[in-house]
C-alpha cells in the first residue's frame, strides 16, 4: 500500500473514531453553535452601517471551532491512545509515524472545514452574516494555517499531560482563559492593555483576528493578514519542534 493510501485510510479511521465519540462531537460541533446563539441573544445583532453585529461574532466562534477540532481534540485523543498503549502498538507496525500523525491532521482539517461551512451557513441563514467573496481566499488560508499550527500545538501538549483523566483538564485550563483574553468570547474596545498584551502573545487571538478580516466588509480588496499568519505559523513551528523532540509513544512513566 502506498503512503498516500495509508494516509487516506488513517484519516478515514480518525474521522470514524471522532464520529463515534459523543463527547468530542458535542464539544467540537454543537457547543460552538450554542455559544453563537447565546452571544447573539445576549449582546444583540443590531445593524450598524449596514452590517450585522454577528459579522464580528462568527469569526470568533469559527476560531473556537477550529481550535476544538485541532488542538483540543488532538491533545485529548493522542493522550488517550498513548496511555492505552495504542501508540506503542502502532510504533511497532510498518506504518510510518508521520503517516499516523498526518492522518490525524487530515481528519482535523476535514472537521474544521465542515465546521467552517456549518458556522458560516448558520450565521448567514439565522443572523444575516455576510461573507464577502473577496474574503474567501483569506478564510481558506487562515483555515489551513490554523489547522496545521494548532494540530502541532495539540501534539506538543501531550508531552506535559500525564494521564487520560488529566487531558481534558490540561487542555481546557490552557484554552479557556486564552479565549477570554483573545476576544473570542467578548469583543470590546475597553479591554485593559495588559489583557490585550497577553492575548497578543498567543496564537488564538491572531487566528480570531485573521478570520475577522475575512468577514469585515469595511476592508477593501482581498484581506491578507500576514502579521497574524506569521504569529500562528511561528507557534506552529514551536509546537512541531516540541513534538519532534519530546513526543512519547509509550505511556507516561514507562
Amino acid at each position: 500500500m502506498s503512503w498516500l493510501s495509508q494516509l487516506r485510510t488513517q484519516g478515514s479511521f480518525d474521522l470514524l473514531t471522532f464520529r463515534r465519540n459523543p463527547a468530542a462531537t458535542f464539544f467540537t460541533v454543537v457547543l460552538p453553535l450554542i455559544f453563537l446563539f447565546l452571544f447573539t441573544s445576549i449582546f444583540g445583532n443590531e445593524e450598524i452601517n449596514g452590517v450585522r453585529v454577528a459579522n464580528f461574532y462568527v469569526p470568533g466562534i469559527l476560531a473556537l471551532s477550529i481550535i476544538s477540532a485541532t488542538m483540543v481534540n488532538m491533545a485529548i485523543t493522542t493522550t488517550t491512545r498513548r496511555e492505552q498503549g495504542v501508540l506503542k502498538r502502532v510504533r511497532g507496525t510498518p506504518l510510518r509515524p508521520w503517516v499516523f500523525v498526518g492522518g490525524q491532521v487530515l481528519a482535523s482539517l476535514a472537521i474544521a472545514v465542515v465546521m467552517t461551512v456549518l458556522v458560516v451557513l448558520v450565521g448567514w441563514l439565522v443572523f444575516d452574516v455576510q461573507l464577502q467573496s473577496s474574503g474567501v481566499p483569506s478564510l481558506i488560508i487562515s483555515l489551513i494555517i490554523g489547522t496545521a499550527a494548532f494540530c502541532a500545538l495539540g501534539l506538543a501538549l501531550t508531552t506535559i499531560i500525564p494521564s487520560v483523566n488529566a487531558a481534558p483538564a490540561f487542555t481546557n485550563a490552557i484554552a479557556l482563559p486564552l479565549y477570554f483574553v483573545s476576544d473570542i468570547f467578548i469583543i470590546t474596545e475597553d479591554t485593559p492593555s495588559f489583557i490585550s498584551t497577553i492575548g497578543n502573545l498567543f496564537p488564538i487571538k491572531h487566528l480570531g483576528q485573521a478570520l475577522t478580516e475575512s468577514f469585515n466588509p469595511f476592508i477593501e480588496g482581498t484581506p491578507m493578514p500576514w502579521g497574524h499568519w506569521a504569529v500562528i505559523i511561528g507557534w506552529g513551528v514551536f509546537g512541531a519542534a516540541v513534538t519532534a523532540t519530546r513526543f512519547r509513544w509509550t505511556p507516561w512513566g514507562t
